[in-house]
């Protein structure tokens, strides 16, 4: 084996920076397959089975509690009554980033795919097909990569070398994911999230000074309730 310098492929060259991103359990807009997005959304909270998903996932982490520095969570409701069930098993305080909140779906909100289909077919028609088309009073997914990667670029930033358990949602956590494997946008369409599931990925500096993602789990979640 060479004594030279790992080759690029191999572990990180420094003391990483960790996202443990979390997504939030169900609502009633999550079975139902509704539309829901952030902050102008009707911001439903966690069902019961929602809260029982976080509770789940707060657990599975609860072991390596000490290992965590702080949680993040989004500003929508069902974010931040994820986070708060898993930070209680952490034992750690929340802090608020609004940069990883959902995407806004404006007239869609609370619309099943089914019905946006029926009552706005040609918007819906756009926004599949182009990453730049948003629904009316909504956002593109062009503006929730710049948005979400700023926003987690805020994270990295003020926690540098340090893990944080991020709570966000399905959208956020694949514009990162996608970012991290070097994937086109469209690749968010090719990953399944589940609800409360765990994704990790960690930052690490080369000696150049380049940062380099890797991905260390993804959809993560508790087999015992999830199966």
């Amino acid at each position: 084996m060479s004594s030279g310098a790992p080759s690029r492929g191999w572990g990180p060259p420094s003391e990483p920076t960790t996202l443990v991103l979390v997504r939030h359990g169900v609502t009633d807009h999550t079975l139902g397959k509704r539309f829901s997005g952030g902050l102008a959304s009707a911001n439903p909270p966690l069902n019961e089975e929602g809260r029982a998903q976080a509770l789940a996932t707060g657990e599975w982490l609860a072991p390596l509690a000490d290992d965590f520095d702080v949680v993040v969570s989004s500003p929508v409701r069902r974010t931040r009554e994820t986070a708060e069930i898993v930070a209680e098993q952490l034992r750690l305080e929340i802090e608020v980033e609004h940069g990883i909140a959902e995407m806004e779906f404006g007239s869609w909100d609370g619309l099943s795919f089914a019905e946006v289909q029926e009552r706005f077919p040609d918007d819906l028609s756009a926004w599949l097909g182009d990453l730049d088309a948003a629904p009316h009073g909504g956002e593109s997914m062009r503006t929730v990569q710049q948005r979400v990667l700023e926003g987690r670029d805020r994270i990295l930033e003020k926690y540098a070398g340090r893990t944080v358990v991020a709570v966000s949602h399905v959208t956020p956590i694949k514009v990162i994911v996608a970012e991290a494997m070097g994937a086109s946008l469209e690749g968010v369409y090719r990953m399944e999230l589940g609800p409360a599931s765990v994704t990790v990925v960690s930052y690490a500096t080369t000696p150049d000074g380049e940062v380099r993602p890797y991905l260390r789990l993804f959809n993560g979640r508790p087999t015992h309730v999830f199966g």
